[in-house]
Formats: structure tokens, C-alpha cells, sequence
């Protein structure tokens, strides 16, 4: 299947004897002389780098991009716990990627200290990996009952403390299998968002949710009511809950709509070895 790709601009280094860098912009012919920087586009001469206003070419306002990769000791599998910029403006994380996961860092994430931008990484809003350690099981549930804003599921096992206000119920349909006995339910099918926690009894073993409050990410949805006999668990705000980012190498991409002059001068973050 054929794939169209956006077209950009290339440039060439003499020194690096390699291809730095990429421009948005399109042009016809591009020339340096005397000192400065020229290039025609449709019938037009341009003169870049002599006015206040940049990232502007051909009267298309563009934002400054840079990726780059945080990868020292490849062969290991690393913890990259923080990230931290050197720069005169604060940039935003659009893109965050390892070999096991994705995330971004708004802007307003990173706190100036000492000159340089810092923030902890954090994952994506609704991220739902149930292998994470955000997310912990209850049990079988044998009751449900209430209004959508105040549906309360029963247990008949403790409820732990683990648990709290603000938690995000799902439910898993369970089955008996077949002999031998003792038959113990098996959880079966797809998790299906319940609602977000607002009460917790333990000491009658029953968690409150409200439905009408919409599953955390893009495009989330009202709860589902669980059934008696479902397996009941729940995830913590993985924002709140975030404890870096786990992989090989971290890929990242910086972004600035800034139309002033401004430099960035170095990226780096605080990296461990990751122990499982």
C-alpha cells in the first residue's frame, strides 16, 4: 500500500558531512551569500534571520520541534525517572516514547530550579495497562444495587486499604469451569469500566461508585453497572500513581510555539537501572 509522506526541507552539514535537521517550509532555491540566508518560493525572494518573528516563513506561522533519545547503557533496561531541559522558554513534551510504553509532559509539568526545567515523568492520562502496579483486585462481588450516582457493590471478603476515593472500578465477567470441584469462578472477557470510587465501607465490605463519571482518557465513556458474580478491580490515577518510564532507550519530542528568539541548550534526566 502506498504512503504518502509530508513533505520538508533538508539540510546538509559540510562539518558533520550528515543531515541535521528538517524545516517545515518549501522552497524553490535556497542560497547563502554575503552573510545571509535566501531562498525564492513562488516567484518571491526571502531574506531569513532578519526579522523578530520567527518560525514565520511564507506567511505560515510554524512551531520549533526537536526529538532526540535518552539511551546510555543500551544493552540494560533502564528507569527514566526525570526529565530536565537547559533553555531560555519552556517547552513542551509532545511525545514521549520507550520500547514499552508511550507518554507526554504538558508544559505547565516542568518547574524551573536553578535555571533548568524539571518535572517527574508521568504517564498518559488513561493509560490501562493491567499489568501496572496501579492496579490492584478486590474479589467476586455478590450484590449491587443503587442509583447511578451511588451504586454500591458488596464483597464478602475484606476490602483491603489499599483502596481510596477517586479510584476507577472495572468489572470482568466470571464463569464456572468444569470439574473437578471445588469450581472457584474464573474471570472471563474483557474489562468493562464501572465508575469512579466516592465511598468506602469496610467495615460492611461495600465500595461506592458513581457511572456518570466518564472513563479517564480520550473519548471516555459513563460506567456499566457490574453484575453479581463479577471480578471487581480498580486503577489508581496513573498520572498521580506514575513512577517514570520503563524501557531500553526513551524517545522524546520537544515543542515550542514561542516567536521570539529563544535557544535550548541541553536535555537530559535522571536514569536507573530498572529492577523488576
Amino acid at each position: 500500500m502506498a504512503q504518502t509522506l509530508e513533505a520538508q526541507t533538508l539540510s546538509y552539514s559540510e562539518s558533520s558531512k550528515g543531515w541535521p535537521s528538517f524545516y517545515s517550509y518549501l522552497a524553490d532555491y535556497m542560497i547563502g551569500m554575503n552573510g545571509f540566508f535566501y531562498s525564492w518560493s513562488g516567484g518571491n525572494l526571502y531574506s531569513h534571520n532578519t526579522n523578530e518573528l520567527r518560525n514565520n516563513y511564507y506567511d505560515v506561522q510554524y512551531k520549533s520541534t526537536i526529538t532526540g533519545v535518552l539511551n546510555v547503557e543500551p544493552k540494560t533496561i533502564k528507569l527514566f525517572k526525570t526529565m530536565s531541559y537547559e533553555s531560555d522558554d519552556r517547552w513542551e513534551c509532545t511525545s514521549l516514547i520507550t520500547d514499552l510504553g508511550t507518554g507526554s509532559m504538558l508544559s505547565t509539568y516542568f518547574v524551573q530550579k536553578e535555571g533548568e526545567w524539571f518535572t517527574f515523568l508521568r504517564e498518559t492520562e488513561g493509560t490501562r495497562d493491567y499489568k501496572d502496579r496501579n492496579v490492584n483486585g478486590i474479589g467476586f462481588c455478590v450484590g449491587v444495587g443503587g442509583s447511578s450516582s451511588s451504586v454500591g457493590i458488596l464483597f464478602n471478603v475484606p476490602i483491603g486499604n489499599i483502596l481510596s476515593i477517586g479510584d476507577y472500578i472495572y468489572s470482568t465477567p466470571t464463569v464456572l469451569p468444569a470439574l473437578p470441584a471445588p469450581q472457584i469462578p474464573e474471570a472471563t472477557g474483557a474489562p468493562v469500566y464501572g465508575g469512579q470510587v466516592v465511598a468506602v465501607d469496610l467495615i460492611n465490605q461495600t465500595v461506592t461508585i458513581d457511572t456518570s463519571i466518564l472513563e479517564p482518557g480520550p473519548g471516555g465513556t459513563s460506567g456499566v453497572n457490574p453484575t453479581s458474580g463479577d471480578y471487581i478491580f480498580f486503577f489508581k490515577d496513573v498520572v498521580a500513581e506514575s513512577h517514570g518510564a520503563r524501557g531500553y532507550f526513551m524517545q522524546f519530542t520537544l515543542e515550542n510555539d514561542n516567536t521570539a528568539p529563544m535557544e535550548l541548550f541541553a536535555v537530559g534526566g535522571s536514569v536507573m537501572k530498572s529492577y523488576p
